[in-house]
């Protein structure tokens, strides 16, 4: 019996002797989202000083005209200073995010991640993929139905883009699909501004008919072609909540 104690005991002492992985505080995420938006964007650092001064700055001074309390205005002001900071560093650096893996294949993919409305659901594989020119297109389903994007070039682009929405609509018949081509040239929505793009849709699905859409466009399959994958503009801009202290 006591050599039965001994033993739990010690198997007591190896587990707690073990390294407990340390929560990141959101201090943390603040230093680390600053330190990676200053690498591509060295301005930052007077962009959040800036508008820290301006807000503290008119708070004092609306604070001094109602009654000369300067001192109260300071106070308000410091907290709001810091949330306009704050602010302004999240965009700054939601900004280089996304200009670090502009270019890259597979970004659209990786910017279409970050959608948070409307339901919808990307598959992670290309459903069309052009190997000598490397052009790709994503599918996604949703409320507004089905979405076709298309990364590369306009005119190789549109080609592929159609091809694989006539091809979806076999399958799909009567479901609104969109397409969108996602880069800088004529007619394309630039990568940061694809995710407000695509939550800006309007939802014309219910949630079964979306279900019964994505069970059909899985039976259809896609283009089954790995593919270099970039950043995560999820992963590589700071969390919002933490920015603020939650």
């Amino acid at each position: 019996m006591a050599r039965s104690k001994d033993t739990s005991k010690g198997a007591g002492a190896e587990s707690s002797s073990e390294p407990k992985q340390k929560k990141q505080r959101w201090y943390h995420q603040v230093w680390s989202a600053y330190t990676m938006t200053r690498r591509s964007d060295p301005a930052v650092t007077w962009w959040v000083l800036g508008v820290f001064v301006a807000v503290v700055a008119v708070a004092t001074l609306v604070g001094f005209l109602f009654g000369g309390h300067w001192i109260s205005g300071l106070i308000v002001g410091v907290p709001f200073g810091l949330l306009g900071g704050m602010f302004v560093l999240t965009r700054r650096a939601e900004a280089a995010a996304y200009q670090q893996i502009e270019g890259k294949p597979g970004a659209t993919r990786a910017a279409l991640g970050s959608v948070r409305r409307g339901g919808w659901s990307f598959d992670e594989e290309p459903v069309a993929f052009e190997a000598r020119t490397q052009d790709l297109v994503f599918r996604g389903v949703g409320r507004a139905g089905v979405l076709l994007v298309a990364e590369g070039p306009s005119g190789r682009a549109t080609r592929l883009l159609e091809s694989e929405k006539k091809r979806t609509a076999r399958v799909v018949a009567g479901v609104p699909i969109t397409t969108l081509e996602c880069g800088n040239g004529e007619g394309q929505v630039p990568l940061r501004k694809l995710v407000k793009t695509v939550q800006k849709m309007k939802p014309t699905l219910t949630k079964a008919e979306v279900a019964e859409v994505s069970k059909r466009l899985r039976a259809l399959g896609g283009a089954k072609l790995p593919i270099p994958k970039g950043i995560d503009p999820t992963r590589a801009r700071p969390d919002r909540k933490s920015l603020r202290g939650r």
